[in-house]
């Protein structure tokens, strides 16, 4: 089938409105960006034929015994936590995600330029595509947002801040990612409308949006954690960040600082360096090189330091063990990886869940594309509860108040399209803490 730019918006309104009456759905869409890969506009996978659900005990080698049984396409997502090593304590997931998750999909719908194809279907295209066209959008009167707390206040952060800086200064790490968790009860919102105007406000080229039963999540990152095409692996981490300005020179300015600040590079350089290594572990001898580094790319946001790393899959290596490698990725938890991961657990007051965890596919071949899980909103229908997270790198030359205004920065485009302006949250201290 053959469709217009004009009426692809459109279209996928009342594709994503069909695919909310399944139970499991997974829409990843590159927003017109192109990042090593331009093959698909999108990709949805509806329906559940068959699933592997992460326990926490050798779950990357049971995924790809999962997979070897009957190579086909998976759909899904890692959580923050997804391996179960000894240094992740927190194995209890508050998104209701779980660890990790990967379902082979009833069916596949492929977006290429201005074609949609049915990639994986018991049934005929025209029948799939009637159906979507003729999808009752049913929306009702949602009550929406009406107020969002943090679970930290800004003088615990700034605490956290000064204290991670001081174990920088000890020689315990030399970068950590601190994040702080925003929330809202008796939220009443209809999912596909909000992921239309967070895509609209703030469209990336790792966007989804992501429904298991009852949790979903809405998300936006620019980020890569890492693809996989042949055997050929592909890590795009981001680190420095600069707000967009609606006057030109102060635009430009902002860019330029991401071009010669020695903080921001600091934090970048760093980063490659941990994926560099990572990689290094399952990628043929001397094939691991910085294709990219300091890369600073504009999104209607944000500007960003992006680095490319690339490296070739040892013969010996399967698809999972390259995803295990790196695993989490080196943007969302700091160098070196273990400390910094114990620092996290000790410091954060909310657990991650499926935030800095990554949503993706697998093909039948084992190639693959994951994104990493930032810029995200997760709901959850069931409760009435909406959260998403927000935060840094830090460094020896970061400042609590410095960081803290990134965060809210950051979270600025998931204020907004929740209708709340960012002055008027109000932090909330939960558990006593």
């Amino acid at each position: 089938m053959n469709i217009t730019e004009k009426n692809f918006k459109d279209f996928k309104t009342k594709m994503l409105n069909w695919a909310n009456r399944f139970s499991i759905f997974c829409l990843l869409d590159n927003n017109g960006y192109s990042f090593e890969d331009s093959s698909f506009e999108c990709l949805l996978a509806v329906g559940c034929v068959k699933s592997y659900a992460f326990t926490g005990d050798n779950d990357f080698k049971e995924l790809q015994s999962f997979f070897d049984t009957k190579p086909t396409w998976l759909f899904g997502h890692l959580g923050y936590n997804a391996g179960g090593t000894s240094y992740k304590k927190n194995k209890t997931s508050e998104d209701g995600f779980g660890d990790g998750f990967f379902f082979e999909p009833e069916i596949i719908l492929k977006f290429s330029a201005d074609k949609i194809e049915v990639v994986k279907s018991n049934r005929s295209e025209s029948d799939i595509l009637y159906e979507i066209e003729h999808t009752d959008p049913s929306y009702i009167d949602h009550a929406g947002v009406t107020e969002i707390t943090s679970t930290i206040s800004k003088e615990q952060y700034y605490d956290a801040i000064n204290a991670l800086h001081n174990h920088i200064q000890r020689g315990d790490c030399y970068e950590i990612n601190f994040c702080q968790q925003f929330t809202a009860d008796a939220a009443s919102i209809h999912p596909v409308e909000l992921y239309g105007k967070l895509s609209a406000l703030s469209p990336a080229p790792f966007g989804a949006m992501y429904k298991l039963d009852s949790h979903y999540c809405l998300c936006a990152s620019p980020e890569r954690f890492l693809q996989k095409k042949g055997m050929q692996l592909i890590s795009q981490p981001i680190k420095g960040t600069t707000k967009r300005e609606t006057d030109p020179i102060k635009d430009k300015a902002n860019k330029d600082y991401l071009n010669t600040s020695t903080k921001e590079k600091s934090e970048n350089v760093m980063v490659v360096d941990l994926v560099r290594n990572d990689m290094s572990r399952v990628c043929k001898k001397g094939s691991v090189r910085v294709k990219e580094l300091f890369g600073v790319y504009s999104f209607p946001q944000v500007h960003q330091m992006i680095s490319t790393v690339e490296g070739i899959l040892a013969d010996d290596k399967k698809f999972t063990e390259a995803i295990e490698a790196c695993y989490p990725m080196g943007s969302m938890t700091g160098a070196p990886k273990k400390r910094v991961m114990e620092l996290i657990e000790q410091y954060e007051h909310a657990r991650r869940g499926l935030f800095s965890g990554s949503i993706g596919y697998i093909t039948p071949d084992g190639d693959f594309d994951l994104n990493v899980v930032i810029r995200s909103i997760f709901y959850c229908e069931a409760e009435k509860k909406i959260s998403f997270f927000a935060g840094g790198g830090i460094t020896f030359y970061s400042k609590a108040a410095d960081e803290y205004e990134e965060s809210l920065m950051k979270a600025k485009a998931i204020f907004n399209v929740l209708g709340d302006d960012i002055g008027k949250v109000m932090p909330l201290e939960k558990n006593g803490e």
